[in-house]
């Protein structure tokens, strides 16, 4: 092989390895869109109020120990209802 085909052989794959890492670097991909929160249309549960502040409450309060309670009596499945 001659010394001219060689070097033009080299500077085609540089011109496309080059022509490849432009297109690349332009081509930007969309970021994923955030997911969709379901929407509730019922009444909000007066005890998931109750656990919404008492979440941000750092000192005791009998209502939300109370809330707890409840919350735990339900979740263990020794509600009244």
């Amino acid at each position: 092989m001659s010394r001219t085909l060689k070097i033009a052989g080299g500077a085609a794959l540089a011109g496309m390895m080059m022509a490849v890492a432009i297109v690349s670097a332009s081509h930007r991909p969309e970021p994923p869109a955030p997911p969709q929160a379901a929407v509730r249309e019922s009444a909000p549960d007066p005890l998931t109020l109750d656990m919404r502040r008492c979440r941000t409450l750092t000192m005791p309060d009998s209502g939300c120990e109370a809330a707890w309670e409840a919350k735990r009596r339900r979740f263990f499945g020794k509600d009244e209802r």
